[in-house]
This record gives structure tokens, C-alpha cells and sequence, in this order.
């Protein structure tokens, strides 16, 4: 079993394309920017983003493709949100806890975003896409859907669900022979990690 996950993953690594490589790179640096609160983290996600659109399509996972043009629309907004500052000049939006209220809506974000996305993939896989996951695709774009939301807005909370998608997203792009993307989930994994841990950080300084 080891043998043949690791054949796997050398086979895998062997087929990896140039732009996907560069899909990772641009990845991993706008996480990084986001752990330390810079605007620049919208440019690079745009990069990694827009070339995941077409390998998720092309890999037939279809919820992470919805979640890649849903990440392009939100670099835009976030990008223009984090830029907002008042007439002292201070940013508007600052890095925050959620309360209940904010809890609910995530969660309801996040029911509502699975249940449509499961629907819709379950109905795809059986008339044209059978390679399709529809749970596991579901849950991994639903619980980026709502990670990306409240990074756009500052929660701290938005870091647990990347955690949420980088776990599901791992195996997820393995058994599609998207190895080098299944690496760099776990590199995101680990850096989720640090990033929540800095944002708490930020909020306990303020």
C-alpha cells in the first residue's frame, strides 16, 4: 500500500505542468502575505487562482473550480476592501473575533454553500462528469467559500476554515493525480497554522 501511494506520488510529481508549479508559488506567497496583513496578498492569490480555474476544470473537480473564480471575484473585493480607510486615514476594516452573531453567519454560510454544491456536483457526476467527488469536492469549496469570505473582512475565524479546506483538499487532489497541489495543500496546512496563530496574536496587541 505504501509502495503504490508512493509510486503515486513520484508519477504525479513527474507530470507536473510549468503552470502549475507557478499556480503553487504565487499560492504559498499570497498566504504568506496574508499572515502579515498585506494588501499584496490579493495580486499574487489572483495569479495562483485564475490558473487553478482551468486545472480544476480539467481534473473534473468542479467544486474547486466554482471555488477559484468565487476566489477571483473575492481578491477583487477583498483588494479593494482592505484598501478602504476613513477620514483619519485608518483603515475600516481591522482584524477581529467573531461574535455569535458572526459565528451564525459563517455557519449558515457555510450549510448553505455544501448543500447547493453537493446538488449540483451529485447531478454532474451522473450525467456528465463521473471522475467527479461530490462530497469531499463539496465540503473542500464550501469551506474555502467561507474562509475567503471572512478574510475579506478580517475575522480571525477565516483561518479555521482554511484549515478545514487545506485537510479536505489534500487527498482530494491526490487521487486525481494532482500530486504537487496535494503538497502544496499540506504547505498551506502548516502555514494556516501560523497564520491564525499571528492574527490572534494581532487582535490580543489591539
Amino acid at each position: 500500500m505504501v509502495e503504490t501511494v508512493w509510486q503515486q506520488f513520484l508519477t504525479g510529481m513527474q507530470q507536473t505542468t510549468w503552470y502549475e508549479y507557478v499556480a503553487v508559488a504565487s499560492g504559498i506567497i499570497s498566504v504568506w502575505y496574508s499572515r502579515k496583513e498585506n494588501i499584496l496578498v490579493y495580486p499574487t492569490g489572483l495569479a495562483s487562482t485564475i490558473i487553478y480555474i482551468y486545472l480544476s476544470y480539467k481534473y473534473q473537480l468542479l467544486g474547486e473550480a466554482a471555488v477559484n473564480v468565487y476566489y477571483t471575484i473575492m481578491s477583487l473585493y477583498g483588494w479593494w476592501l482592505w484598501t478602504l480607510k476613513d477620514k483619519a486615514q485608518q483603515h475600516v476594516v481591522e482584524i477581529s473575533l467573531s461574535d455569535k452573531r458572526w459565528w451564525k453567519y459563517q455557519f449558515v454560510f457555510f450549510a448553505a454553500f455544501y448543500v447547493t454544491l453537493f446538488a449540483c456536483l451529485t447531478f454532474l457526476k451522473n450525467g456528465f462528469y463521473p471522475g467527479a467527488i461530490p462530497w469531499a469536492d463539496a465540503f473542500a469549496a464550501a469551506s474555502a467559500f467561507t474562509g475567503m469570505w471572512l478574510m475579506a473582512k478580517k475575522k480571525v475565524e477565516s483561518w479555521y476554515w482554511w484549515l478545514a479546506t487545506n485537510i479536505s483538499s489534500i487527498p482530494l487532489y491526490f487521487v486525481k493525480g494532482l500530486v504537487f497541489t496535494s503538497v502544496y495543500y499540506l504547505v498551506l496546512l502548516v502555514m494556516a497554522s501560523y497564520g491564525l496563530a499571528e492574527w490572534k496574536r494581532k487582535v490580543k496587541l489591539r
